[in-house]
């Protein structure tokens, strides 16, 4: 992030000194066609051939994913214009929007963000028939629902919009490609995660997020199966926030009250992985918390104890990649179909090389 940001400011300065150049250029070549003689029309024209050049390298123009001119007179293409649309708003997106902010100014692109307060279904596929509406040139989504949202997925890809997925997939649909990881195998990992922690035995209870959101149906199953296969671990029980807050504190609440003597919780999204920190300072718990994703809240929390342990997505890829596979798309080029941005085992044993600089 810090060196995508570097690279940023460096070219702007870049493009203040081209442009500087191209000012002194043109006065120089005011001053010698009036000690010349030439006419006024004549020193126009010239002007005008001078300032229209390309001076500036990093423009849309100038990069190989938007069509050049073949003679320096001809207007610049248009910029490429991408949406990206998340299930809900929460810090947790924050991380992705700043990468993909910083990859879309280097590379030329306008980016246009949305997200719904709360998880919404609704609201989602809103703001997909906005974006088509508008003719965007590619929409990135985070689908709530991988089958519901199929139909407008699929008007978007007909109306020449290339459609990717990134953390949920939607694989019904006309999507061009899918970011993100194996959430079977992530769920997995954390069933392994939680018996190393706990030696084989114990008693779990989980929160999960939304009942329709691919991703997390896949990586609930993938840690029950590894659970009940590989260990002696029961969990007690399952609960659903629905993409809520409030829902997820209470839902958290009640479950530590109903379970007094339970070993483990684990998060299965985001926003509980939120919740539980909250409930941790507030009652003063000393058990296992494991979660999944990485963002500064959980990071301090890992660090202070609050969390045990994070299996990161490596979310500080998404918007990157997003962008650059988008602009592929834009070029003419075939995306591979998954995008494995992999996992990462965070515990606070690894918060300092976190922080390295």
């Amino acid at each position: 992030m810090q060196a995508l940001a570097a690279l940023f400011f460096h070219r702007r300065a870049a493009l203040r000194r081209r442009a500087l150049l191209a000012a002194l250029l043109t006065a120089l070549l005011v001053l010698t066609l009036l000690m010349t003689g030439c006419t006024n029309d004549e020193a126009a024209e010239d002007i005008r051939s001078v300032s229209s050049s390309n001076w500036d390298s990093g423009s849309p123009s100038s990069t190989p994913f938007a069509s050049t001119a073949s003679t320096a007179s001809t207007a610049a293409p248009d910029i490429a214009t991408f949406g990206i649309i998340y299930p809900m708003a929460h810090p947790y997106y924050e991380t992705v929007t700043e990468s993909a902010k910083a990859a879309a100014a280097l590379r030329g692109v306008q980016l246009i963000v949305k997200a719904p307060d709360e998880a919404n279904l609704e609201q989602q596929i809103r703001m997909m028939e906005t974006m088509i509406a508008s003719q965007v040139d590619g929409i990135a989504l985070d689908p709530i629902d991988a089958e519901a949202l199929v139909p407008v997925i699929n008007k978007a890809v007909q109306a020449g919009i290339t459609v990717i997925c990134f953390e949920s997939d939607s694989p019904s649909s006309k999507r061009a490609a899918f970011i993100g990881t194996d959430h079977a195998a992530a769920g997995a990992q954390m069933g392994h995660m939680l018996s190393e922690l706990l030696g084989g035995r114990g008693m779990v209870i989980v929160e999960n997020g939304m009942t329709r959101m691919k991703s997390l149906s896949e990586r609930l199953e993938g840690m029950l199966t590894y659970i009940n296969e590989q260990t002696d671990i029961q969990v007690l029980e399952v609960q659903y926030n629905e993409g809520n807050e409030t829902r997820a504190l209470a839902q958290l609440e009640k479950m530590i009250d109903d379970h007094p003597h339970f070993d483990a919780l684990v998060s299965m999204d985001a926003l509980s992985g939120s919740a539980s920190v909250l409930v941790w300072k507030a009652q003063g718990l000393n058990r296992y918390s494991l979660t999944f994703g990485m963002m500064p809240e959980i990071q301090e929390a890992i660090h202070n104890g609050q969390i045990t342990a994070s299996l990161s997505q490596n979310e500080q890829l998404w918007g990157t990649r997003i962008i650059e596979r988008l602009l592929q798309a834009f070029a003419g080029e075939t995306l591979p179909l998954f995008d494995d941005t992999g996992t990462l085992e965070i515990t606070q044993e690894d918060i300092p090389l976190l922080n390295a600089p």
